[in-house]
C-alpha cells in the first residue's frame, strides 16, 4: 500500500470536480491489466532525464518499449540500440499519427516548453501519462493540461521523484499531526541559480555562454539535431549554443523559466502538499529588474494563501540563488545550502530532500516521530505504473502537480510585471494587472496548437 496524498482541501476538490463534471464525462479507460500483462509504453525524449526515464522504466520488467521519440539523433540511435523492437520517430506528433492507439501510456521528458504539447494527445487519446516537471511553460498551458487530465480520469504522475521518498512522507505527516503546531510562515531555499548572473559571477561559475543578449550571429546546427523539431511552439530564433544543450535553454523566456520553475517543482512541492495549499491569493516578487530574454539567477518570491479548514493563512517565501531568509542570515537556523522551514506556533521544522530536524533543539530533544502511517512506494515511477493498472493512485496527478505548477509560474510572473499581483484563479487573471497577460499565456508557432 502507498501512503496516500494528503485530502485535497474543499477547494481544490472543487475545482478539480468541476472540471471533471462540467466538461470532460466519465472515464476514458477500457482497458483492465492482469497481473502479468506489459504495458506498452511510448517515450517522447530519450536523452538525460527522459534516458533514465526509459531505463528506470524499462527495468521494472512490466514495460514493453513500443516507441521511443527524440529531435537529436545521438540519444534516439542510443535508445534504439537498447531497444530495437521499438518504433523510432523524431516528431511526437507523426508518433501519435501512427501509434496512438497501441499504447497504453506515454512519457514525456522534452524540454519544458513542449511538455504540454507532447501531453496533450496522449490525454485526448484517453493514455495515462508520466510527465517530468514543471507540468508545463506557462500558466495557461498549465490550466490545459490539468483540465484534459480530468477528462480523460486516466493515471498521471509528474516526475517530481523526490515526492514519493520517506523523508517527504515523514515531514508532511509531521506537519499534519500538529508536532510544531499551526504553521503561518514558510521559507524555502535553493541554492541554483539559472538565470542571468552578473559577468562576475559568470567567470567565478565559469559559464562560457554568459551574455545578457540574444547572439547576432547565428550558428550552423549540429547534423544530429533538428533544430526546428527542437524549437516546437517556440518562438523561431536561429540556431546558437547558448540555446542547446540543456541546461542552457533554462535561463531563456522563450524556452524556460529559469531555476523557479524547475527547482520549484521539487522544492514547493514539501509546503504544498503538507499545507494543503491551492491557489495563492497575491504574489509578489523581489530581485534585480526584470529582463526581457532571460530569468534571473537570483530572486525571491512571496506568496499569501488563505485559510484552509482549521489551518491558518501561510504566507510562503521563495528565496533562489544568493537570497536567503533573514533567519538563516542571522544564524538562527542552520546553515543548510537547500531547504524548507516550516515556522509553527510551537516550534520549527527544517527539511531537504532526505533529512529533517525539529527547532529548537531542545525542545524536540526526547521527542520520538512516530512510525510512518504507511510505507511510501517502491518509487515514483512504481506508483505510476501500479496506478496505470488501475491499483492506488499517484501522489502526484496532474490535480494536484497543476495547481502546484501554475503557483510556481505566477512567481516568475510577479517578478516580470515587477508588482505585487493579486491572483483569480477561477478566472485566470491578474486582476490588478492586466499587463501580466502576455506573461500569463503565448499564441504557439505555426504548426503547433493544444486543441
Amino acid at each position: 500500500m502507498r501512503v496516500p496524498a494528503s485530502p485535497l482541501n474543499r477547494r481544490r476538490f472543487m475545482f478539480s470536480s468541476a472540471m471533471a463534471a462540467t466538461a470532460f464525462g466519465t472515464s476514458t479507460r477500457v482497458k483492465a491489466f492482469g497481473p502479468n500483462d506489459r504495458l506498452k509504453l511510448a517515450f517522447i525524449g530519450v536523452g538525460g532525464r527522459g534516458g533514465a526515464n526509459l531505463r528506470t522504466l524499462a527495468a521494472t520488467q512490466q514495460v514493453d518499449v513500443a516507441a521511443i521519440c527524440d529531435v537529436d539523433s545521438r540519444f534516439l540511435d542510443n535508445a534504439a540500440e537498447l531497444f530495437p523492437a521499438a518504433n523510432k520517430f523524431r516528431d511526437f506528433r507523426k508518433l501519435y499519427d501512427a501509434l496512438g492507439n497501441d499504447v497504453d501510456g506515454v512519457v514525456v521528458s522534452t524540454a519544458e516548453y513542449t511538455h504540454a504539447y507532447a501531453t496533450m494527445p496522449a490525454l485526448q487519446l484517453g493514455k495515462d501519462v508520466y510527465c517530468e516537471k514543471p507540468l508545463a511553460y506557462n500558466v495557461d498551458e498549465t490550466r490545459q493540461i490539468t483540465v484534459a487530465a480530468a477528462k480523460a480520469n486516466v493515471a498521471t504522475q509528474m516526475g517530481t521523484q523526490i515526492h514519493a521518498g520517506k523523508n517527504y512522507h515523514q515531514v508532511v505527516e509531521l506537519i499534519q499531526s500538529g508536532v510544531i503546531g499551526a504553521v503561518s510562515e514558510v521559507h524555502v531555499w535553493v541554492s541554483r541559480a539559472w538565470g542571468l548572473q552578473s559577468e562576475a559571477d559568470a567567470k567565478t561559475n565559469k559559464d562560457r555562454l554568459w551574455v545578457d543578449q540574444r547572439p547576432s550571429k547565428p550558428m550552423l546546427a549540429p547534423e544530429f539535431l533538428d533544430w526546428d523539431l527542437w524549437l516546437g511552439p517556440a518562438p523561431e530564433r536561429p540556431f546558437h549554443e547558448v540555446y542547446f544543450p540543456g541546461p542552457n535553454w533554462y535561463r531563456w523566456w522563450d524556452f524556460g523559466n529559469g531555476t523557479m520553475s524547475d527547482l520549484g517543482s521539487h522544492w514547493n512541492d514539501l509546503p504544498f502538499w503538507a499545507l494543503n495549499l491551492d491557489a495563492p491569493r497575491t504574489v509578489e516578487a523581489f530581485g534585480p529588474d526584470p529582463h526581457p530574454e532571460i530569468a534571473p539567477a537570483s530572486m525571491s518570491a512571496v506568496y499569501e494563501y488563505g485559510p484552509r479548514g482549521n489551518q491558518p493563512a501561510v504566507t510562503l517565501t521563495w528565496h533562489q540563488g544568493s537570497h536567503k531568509p533573514e533567519i538563516w542570515k542571522r544564524g538562527e537556523i542552520p546553515k543548510w545550502s537547500n531547504g524548507v522551514l516550516f515556522i509553527g506556533s510551537k516550534g520549527m521544522l527544517l527539511s531537504d530532500y532526505g533529512k529533517y530536524q525539529l527547532l529548537p533543539e531542545d525542545r524536540y530533544r526526547e521527542f520520538q516521530p512516530p512510525a510512518l502511517r504507511e510505507n511510501p512506494p517502491a518509487s515514483h515511477h512504481h506508483e505510476w505504473l501500479a496506478a496505470c493498472r488501475g491499483e492506488g493512485k499517484t501522489g502526484s496527478p496532474f490535480s494536484y502537480a497543476g495547481p502546484l505548477t501554475e503557483a510556481n509560474h505566477l512567481g516568475n510572473v510577479a517578478f516580470r510585471v515587477g508588482k505585487k499581483i493579486e491572483w483569480d484563479s477561477k478566472n485566470m487573471n491578474c486582476k490588478n494587472c492586466p499587463e501580466a497577460q502576455p506573461f500569463l499565456k503565448r499564441t504557439p508557432r505555426e504548426g503547433w496548437s493544444l486543441s
